[in-house]
């Protein structure tokens, strides 16, 4: 858990460097993997293209039952939301406190509410724009009626709703795990904050299928007449 961000001042500019890093490392080793498992690909699939192959199918199996067969056009972001917060999540359990920095501590990046609230508004982006790409302008206004308006409005209040309530659990829940972690690793050093570690890897887990399952929600809501 970070005490603090290492924070670099870019004219009137302010940057959490230590997420910063934190994502970029998150980002090369899921650049790794990737290159790691399409780099041989085979009829006869080796152990790490079984994995990946497994993966791809899981989300295959979710956009279909969840979306349709034309929701697998989605998979590319959502395997990568999935994937990258699970990875960053992850990250935050490694013992950065070894590493002292002048300001601040090194931790998830998930646990910043800017990286966070980055990938919330980047999922409202993408299902807005598929909802505009597949119903035009009745995705805000199904019809021009005093009832009408007042359900386009009730439906934009939604759509701000939901990435800062995506960006708040996330950043909440990795925010209270790293805490927890920490305060049990001052007060007893070995054995004890160990299963605390344990649930924060099943939490790490969760919470990115949580982020993945509500973003794939909001895609087939604003899709659903493409698929009916």
């Amino acid at each position: 858990m970070s005490e603090g961000h290492w924070i670099a001042q870019i004219g009137q500019l302010s940057i959490n460097m230590d997420t910063v890093l934190t994502m970029w490392i998150t980002m090369g080793i899921l650049v790794v993997f990737a290159f790691m498992c399409t780099r041989k690909l085979s009829i006869i699939p080796s152990k790490l293209q079984s994995v990946a192959e497994g993966i791809l199918g899981a989300f295959v199996g979710l956009t279909d039952s969840m979306i349709g067969s034309k929701g697998r056009k989605h998979i590319p972001l959502l395997a990568t939301l999935f994937l990258f917060i699970l990875t960053a999540n992850l990250i935050g359990q490694l013992p950065w406190r070894l590493y002292h920095l002048k300001a601040g501590e090194l931790a998830s990046p998930t646990n910043d509410i800017n990286m966070t609230a980055a990938m919330a508004v980047m999922v409202l982006i993408y299902y807005v724009y598929q909802g505009v790409k597949v119903k035009g302008p009745k995705y805000f206004l199904h019809e021009f009626s005093l009832v009408g308006i007042i359900m386009a409005l009730i439906e934009l209040l939604e759509m701000v709703i939901r990435p800062f309530s995506l960006a708040l659990r996330l950043f909440a829940n990795i925010l209270a795990g790293e805490l927890l972690v920490v305060t049990f690793v001052g007060i007893f050093a070995y054995f004890l904050p160990l299963p605390f570690m344990l649930f924060e890897v099943f939490v790490a887990f969760v919470q990115a299928l949580v982020f993945m399952l509500l973003s794939t929600a909001y895609i087939a809501i604003a899709v659903q007449e493409e698929e009916n």
